[in-house]
Formats: structure tokens, C-alpha cells, sequence
């Protein structure tokens, strides 16, 4: 089954966990979306659209992206239904334990080593990953304004 190419097979895949863990089928449109970046799905609800980041299947597998596909049903479902479908809802941590969904997805791995500058404040010792470089004739700590000094990445 190849997902990220055949978007039936991600459909089929979609409406099996629907009728599996909510007993419901799902009658609207689900894809990948490649401009994903900070997050594994989002589900539109004025379309009814479930959208898919592909490189959590790349880098994660399947079994990430199920958890992910549930995480978006319980949205869906609960919109659907016109119950409260926003992460803080009482009804939707509810049905995210009843179905076994995670409540967030893990962090990419590529993701980890996004940072390519590392600071330390020469005052108070606080550090700052940036993945831009720092003008730090022009820049101080933001907790005690103290002089930054570049340090190694390991």
C-alpha cells in the first residue's frame, strides 16, 4: 500500500480506523498536504478536510501516521455531531481516551538537529539555540542584558 501516491489508499485507509475505532464512517476528504512543517495533520472544519503531513510516514512510519489519522477523527467526529472539538474541550480529551488517539505527535527526527548557533549569556549563563546567526555586537540577553558569546554545537 503506498499512501503517499495513491490518495484511495489513504482514503481507504481513513475511513477503516472511522469505522473501526468510532463506528462511523467519514464521508469527506482526506490528503497530504507537502507544506506541512510544525504539525503531523490539522482538520479543516468549514471544509471537512483532514490534511496529513507526509513526513511523518517518511521518517516515523505508519503507525505514527495512524495515531495521527485518529487524532484528526475525533475532531472530525465530534464537529460532526456538533460537540466541542477543540483540543481543550472536556468532549474531545474524552473521546481522544475512549479511541486510544494521542493527544500530540512526536517531534520529526530530522527536526532535532534544526539549530545551528548556540549562545550562552557571559552574565547569567542562559543559553540560546537559534537557526540564525546572532549579531551579538547588537543583541544582549533577554533576561539580564548581559554580553552573548558564540559556543560550540556539539
Amino acid at each position: 500500500m503506498d499512501l503517499l501516491n495513491d490518495k484511495v489508499d489513504l482514503l481507504n485507509l481513513v475511513n477503516e480506523l472511522s469505522l473501526r475505532y468510532f463506528n462511523k464512517p467519514f464521508k469527506h476528504d482526506a490528503y497530504f498536504n507537502f507544506r506541512l512543517r510544525t504539525t503531523g495533520g490539522r482538520y479543516i472544519p468549514s471544509k471537512k478536510v483532514i490534511e496529513l503531513n507526509p513526513k511523518y510516514v517518511l521518517e516515523m512510519g505508519e503507525e505514527e501516521l495512524v495515531g495521527i489519522i485518529k487524532h484528526e477523527l475525533c475532531h472530525y467526529h465530534l464537529h460532526i455531531e456538533g460537540k466541542g472539538f477543540k483540543h481543550g474541550d472536556a468532549e474531545f480529551k474524552e473521546l481522544l481516551k475512549e479511541t486510544g488517539s494521542p493527544r500530540f505527535c512526536g517531534p520529526l527526527p530530522s527536526a532535532k538537529n534544526r539549530y545551528k548557533y548556540k549562545y550562552e549569556c557571559t552574565k547569567c549563563g542562559l543559553t540560546y539555540k537559534r537557526i540564525r546567526r546572532v549579531n551579538i555586537k547588537k543583541y544582549s540577553c533577554g533576561k539580564c542584558r548581559g554580553k552573548l558569546q558564540p559556543i560550540e554545537m556539539q
